[in-house]
């Protein structure tokens, strides 16, 4: 295939475009997150901390008109100079709150509220000085006109600043909680646009990477396909060639050995009277190259198949090959015999033939066994050995590969198995339609 269409550099971009949409993100929900602690800690928190400060000063300023009123009702027996330690401690408290108040008021509150606060204050208690120093006079209704014109104004004046501020620090809060709430609610809205946009490349780089795939296994099959037809065709060259070496061999080489044989067998009559030796040795070794030439024939092609036919054709070959190996062959045959067609029977006997030398080459096996069986639809050729197996043996060659291409040029399929005790099974089964398409 060519490199040039390999998906590594989409799926390095893809995952590029994915960890910056993650790092985009990640950055966006930190700044959110750190807006959003701040709101906490600015706005929030400190408006809370506040309103309770707020509270504590209003509820000084209560205490203070409750005083004043019980200064003015006139109906306890003590002066108004029994009062001062209340107010005294009531001050103490107030200006305290205040000062906390000062610290932690809103950052968006003014200046001059903070100082129209303080200075209300510190001027209340300037009258409140007044009206103590009255009394210690002895000018009680001077004091409590002083309540009545000034004091009560005052606190009330202050109570009003008090409530204002609770009123701005609910009203900051509710805006913050609207704040936060909008944050949240774009938090979310960018978890499902940030899940969408993660779905949709990862939708797309998987239908890219399931149509690169299909390319692939596209161009893998079609090689594949190219490859059994080349080797098909190249086992059908073999077979032509093979046969008409074989003819060669035997017509023209095998006719002029038989006629030197019969010439010697006609000179050794005579030598034979005067007794020559030598003529009859140069005869052994023609009839000797005569019989190799046939074998040699008979290997490259088998003829009987064409003259005789393919079971006759394997009652010759398995003969030989014991005395050739010293392998014991054990031959099977069941079912009614059925004519096969020499396009078929020639891959069948070359099958045959490659499981029988794979065995005297590889299995370490004394014995095997042949066995054909024609069935009602098929027929089925097994060759079986006691040896190693196919899984003890070294790197399959060539001879695997050439059978399953003869199996698939006459339809029919073919099985290596690894016998339970010990030793390889080659069964080949082909159909008889395969047969009868091709007779």
């Amino acid at each position: 295939m060519d490199s040039r269409r390999s998906p590594t550099t989409r799926l390095l971009a893809g995952l590029a475009v994915t960890l910056t949409a993650v790092a985009i993100y990640s950055g966006y929900t930190i700044v959110q997150l750190h807006g959003l602690q701040e709101l906490q800690a600015r706005t929030i928190d400190r408006n809370r901390t506040d309103s309770l400060l707020l509270l504590r000063i209003q509820n000084n300023l209560n205490a203070i008109a409750l005083a004043m009123r019980d200064m003015l009702d006139g109906t306890e027996p003590y002066p108004l100079t029994a009062w001062r330690g209340q107010f005294r401690r009531i001050r103490t408290d107030l200006d305290d709150a205040l000062t906390q108040e000062e610290r932690t008021s809103p950052l968006d509150r003014g200046s001059d509220q903070r100082r129209y606060l303080s200075d209300s204050v510190a001027q209340f208690w300037d009258a409140m000085d007044r009206l103590f120093a009255l009394a210690a006079g002895g000018h009680d209704q001077q004091a409590r006109d002083l309540i009545r014109l000034s004091l009560e104004a005052r606190q009330e004046s202050l109570s009003t600043a008090v409530a204002r501020l609770l009123v701005q620090n609910n009203e900051s809060e509710q805006a913050a909680a609207e704040h936060t709430h909008g944050i949240y609610a774009r938090a979310e809205r960018n978890v499902y646009l940030f899940v969408a946009a993660m779905l949709i490349l990862i939708s797309l780089i998987s239908l890219y990477l399931v149509q690169f795939t299909r390319r692939m296994f596209q161009q893998v099959a079609d090689i594949s396909e190219r490859r059994s037809e080349l080797a098909q065709q190249l086992i059908s060259m073999q077979e032509t060639t093979l046969r008409s070496i074989a003819r060669e061999l035997h017509d023209d080489f095998g006719q002029v050995l038989t006629a030197v044989g019969v010439m010697l067998q006609r000179a050794g009559r005579r030598a034979a009277r005067e007794g020559d030796a030598e003529l009859r040795e140069v005869q052994e070794i023609v009839q000797s190259t005569l019989e190799k030439v046939r074998s040699l024939s008979h290997a490259l092609h088998p003829a009987a198949i064409e003259e005789l036919g393919f079971e006759s054709a394997i009652d010759q070959y398995l003969p030989d090959f014991e005395r050739q190996t010293g392998i014991a062959i054990r031959y099977e045959k069941s079912g009614p015999s059925r004519d096969v067609d020499r396009s078929v029977a020639i891959h069948l006997y070359r099958v045959m033939q490659e499981a029988l030398n794979n065995t005297a080459r590889h299995s370490q096996s004394s014995r095997a066994s042949v066995r054909l069986r024609f069935l009602a639809e098929e027929m089925v050729l097994e060759v079986e050995d006691e040896g190693v197996g196919f899984g003890n043996r070294e790197k399959p060659g060539m001879g695997l590969v050439s059978m399953r291409e003869r199996a698939e040029m006459v339809n029919g399929r073919v099985e290596f198995l690894d016998r339970n005790g010990g030793g390889a099974l080659v069964r080949l089964t082909v159909p008889l339609a395969s047969e009868e398409a091709h007779a």
